[in-house]
């Protein structure tokens, strides 16, 4: 069981076996890119970064800091008590004022040596003040004077001016992600909004006369799992999606959907083969695009493609199989998306096999894997139009050509949602 839930490690090595042998059929070595450099010819991909925004603090979570993120006042912006007490002045035992001071009033009067005053946390300290008494730490006698019930020292329980910075000084440099605490980190240094790098514009195109989007499968036609899939997917990545459009094998509709897109990231589904239907090809040649990636020496997923249709806009093409989708989601739309979001590449890390993963005799193999006791154990299920492994998947692993051994270390591509939890990869 992992967080995700239950699976079952059922035996599938004969059929896992037959799904290579017909996949390494359909493709000759030597053709494609190899998954590496085809990574990294991704993320070199964008010509110009975008423009940066002024973004509301609400409306920036997600987002990258395109600036140094600069303290515009002290923090705090004046001394203040760290805790609920007295703020005493001198020597006790103390006179306290009938008065008390709380946060968010005006600057309280001064205090005399011999004297306190009640105090909340996060008041102002009054001037001449020496130190906070907490309210478990003192007593009060019949005269109202106050006593300590254990020994003051000078500055306690004061949270001075400029603690924490002062204004002027660097708090964040740019490309840092813009997570919860870097939002409360903003606001408390006095910014109403923050320069970032805006969401790259993605736009999903469906292709596919055979694809139904309710009901059961019939006459020969199957759900549509990836129309589901993707926008949420790219979402984690970074992305606003901005349409999701349904255009069957319709060449002249394909045509017109990319004449009139206006998506950074345009991604389609199935149709980037050869066949009598597969209309992704032509169309790009026919309106002029760069083909930077044709196939990748991956499995699944190695008809995925990569090409610049303009000069500030890239389209993805994924194979129509699920598994080979998510294969080429996690090739050429995750570092593309990265590179647009402004965002650093991760660092890349490795786990040990817990047993045996297949390999492809000359490609690279994606492959879905639970994280158990820091190893990585690979699920069966993970044919190209399957989606049961992936789906209580903690990640991928990343497997060379021949396969990998127990115990091997293999690079691991984690899921957005397994990591950053599913309400923050969605915004």
């Amino acid at each position: 069981m992992t967080a995700h839930g239950q699976y079952e490690d059922v035996d599938l090595d004969v059929e896992e076996a037959l799904a290579l042998v017909n996949d390494s059929d359909a493709h000759r070595p030597g053709e494609a890119t190899p998954w590496p450099q085809a990574r990294a010819t991704a993320a070199r991909a964008p010509r110009s970064p975008a423009a940066p925004v002024s973004t509301p603090l609400d409306a920036a979570l997600g987002l990258v800091l395109a600036a140094p993120l600069t303290a515009l006042t002290d923090l705090p912006p004046f001394d203040t008590s760290a805790m609920d007490g007295w703020a005493v002045a001198g020597p006790g035992p103390w006179h306290v004022r009938p008065d008390g001071v709380l946060a968010g009033h005006a600057e309280p009067a001064p205090l005399t040596d011999g004297e306190a005053v009640r105090i909340a946390t996060g008041a102002r300290i009054p001037q001449d003040a020496t130190a906070v008494l907490r309210s478990e730490h003192g007593r009060t006698d019949d005269k109202d004077r106050l006593h300590a019930t254990r020994d003051v020292v000078h500055g306690q329980d004061i949270r001075p001016r400029g603690q924490e910075c002062r204004s002027g000084d660097a708090l964040l440099p740019p490309r840092t992600l813009i997570t919860p605490p870097v939002l409360g980190l903003a606001a408390a240094a006095g910014y109403d909004t923050v320069s970032a790098v805006p969401r790259p514009r993605a736009e999903v195109l469906v292709l596919g006369d055979e694809l139904l989007t309710d009901g059961l499968p019939h006459e020969g036609l199957i759900r549509d799992a990836l129309g589901p899939m993707l926008p949420p997917w790219l979402r984690a990545l970074g992305a606003d999606v901005i349409a999701v459009r349904r255009l069957g094998d319709d060449a002249e509709a394909l045509h017109k959907a990319l004449q009139h897109s206006e998506a950074d990231l345009i991604v389609t589904t199935g149709g980037t083969a050869a066949g009598p239907v597969d209309h992704v090809h032509p169309t790009l040649r026919r309106i002029g695009a760069q083909l930077l990636v044709n196939g990748v020496k991956v499995r699944p997923g190695h008809p995925m493609l990569l090409a610049r249709t303009r000069e500030n806009q890239h389209l993805v093409g994924l194979p129509g199989n699920p598994l080979a989708a998510v294969s080429g989601l996690l090739t050429l739309a995750e570092p593309l998306l990265r590179t647009l979001a402004g965002r650093p590449a991760p660092e890349p890390y490795t786990l040990p096999l817990g047993e045996a993963a297949h390999g492809h005799p000359y490609d690279t193999r994606l492959i879905p894997v639970v994280l158990r006791e820091e190893r990585a154990v690979p699920l069966h299920y993970n044919g190209p139009a399957m989606l049961r492994g992936i789906a209580v998947a903690d990640a991928l692993a990343v497997v060379p050509p021949g396969g990998g051994r127990p115990g091997q270390e293999l690079e691991i591509l984690e899921l957005p949602w397994a990591t950053a939890g599913m309400a923050a990869g969605l915004v």
